[in-house]
């Protein structure tokens, strides 16, 4: 029996849906704080951060914990007391239920990005990732919570996959960076582009639910992509920016409330955090979408979506610069900045 935190929505119901329709699942245990619609699976509706949900999770093999919430709005120390209170919770209940194994999703993006990265990475390269990145903290202390949970609770085994820039129905600040008029590009970076679709990604956490894989694995597209071929695939022209005028830019619009995203995030648009995929590769799994399938994807999504630094705009502002491009871009981001710091002396 398998049990799926956060079936309601998203990646859980993506996989809950897989799960019931697979003849190698003999039950399927949804735990979400609303009810869904995956068909044939026993519904726990409840939040995972009630302990009540041990109780729920009594005669479960395997739980995936995907109840984690990536959202770039709301209040980000609301965000962080959930998401690592949530897998605490899920990991303690999970080994006194007796649970043999527990699923976690974080990104490869705890890698880090960094200029020295190996292209690709192998999957037990070192975590270099700041914890300074949007969401990017959370993730590090989920990694940490599955590290211990197995010297805590002796028996229960803990499986962590890392996908690479997921896209698929979800809103991330990688998916961001491609609404803007003009793909930013730090001058002198060197972006490399490897993505991870859902159903990919879903694919790959059947195969940790049915132990064919265990530890840590990498999930991504085969290879990557060079800014160049992003530029040339999706038909929108870059802006290339020294690297002081864009983290500077970035920082103040954040220190400012202005965006969602503080200037550690375009790391990631700027370095390599490619990852092989090795282990999951060798267990016999393979991704059915290539890079250039699911950045056609991605570009299809947040067509009529307008971005600048991370801040999605209005209708009336999207209109205005997908006339004026990148220089009215940047002079609205000035003006922004402008405003706040009015507002502020007010």
């Amino acid at each position: 029996m398998v049990a799926v935190t956060g079936a309601a929505s998203g990646t859980g119901h993506r996989l809950a849906l897989r799960l019931a329709e697979s003849g190698e699942v003999a039950k399927v245990v949804a735990v979400d704080e609303r009810r869904g619609d995956v068909p044939g699976a026993l519904w726990r509706v409840l939040d995972v951060r009630d302990p009540a949900i041990a109780e729920r999770l009594r005669g479960v093999d395997v739980v995936v914990h995907l109840a984690v919430d990536f959202g770039l709005e709301g209040d980000p120390a609301a965000r962080t007391a959930y998401n690592v209170r949530g897998t605490q919770t899920v990991l303690t209940a999970a080994a006194a239920a007796g649970v043999r194994r527990v699923v976690l999703v974080t990104s490869a993006m705890v890698y880090g990005a960094l200029p020295d990265n190996d292209v690709p990475l192998a999957e037990d390269a070192p975590l270099r990732a700041t914890e300074d990145a949007a969401l990017v903290g959370d993730l590090l202390e989920i990694e940490r919570l599955g590290r211990r949970a197995p010297r805590a609770h002796p028996g229960l085994n803990v499986t962590v996959l890392r996908p690479a820039a997921l896209v698929g129905g979800v809103d991330t600040v990688l998916t961001r960076h491609f609404e803007s008029p003009r793909l930013l590009v730090v001058a002198g970076s060197r972006p490399c582009w490897q993505f991870c679709h859902v159903d990919d990604l879903v694919s790959a956490l059947e195969f940790a639910v049915l132990e064919k894989v265990d530890g840590e694995l990498a999930v991504g597209c085969d290879g990557w992509l060079e800014q160049e071929e992003v530029e040339e695939l999706s038909g929108i022209r870059r802006m290339e920016l020294p690297a002081s005028i864009a983290l500077g830019a970035a920082s103040r619009l954040h220190r400012l409330g202005l965006t969602p995203s503080p200037a550690a995030d375009l790391a990631y648009t700027m370095h390599p955090w490619v990852v092989s995929g090795n282990r999951l590769h060798e267990a016999g799994w393979r991704p059915k979408w290539t890079n250039e399938e699911v950045l056609a994807e991605l570009l299809e999504e947040v067509s009529g979506n307008r971005t600048v630094v991370g801040r999605r705009l209005g209708r009336k502002d999207a209109t205005t610069l997908g006339a004026a491009g990148a220089t009215v871009a940047l002079v609205g981001t000035a003006a922004l900045v402008r405003r706040a710091r009015r507002k502020r002396r007010l």
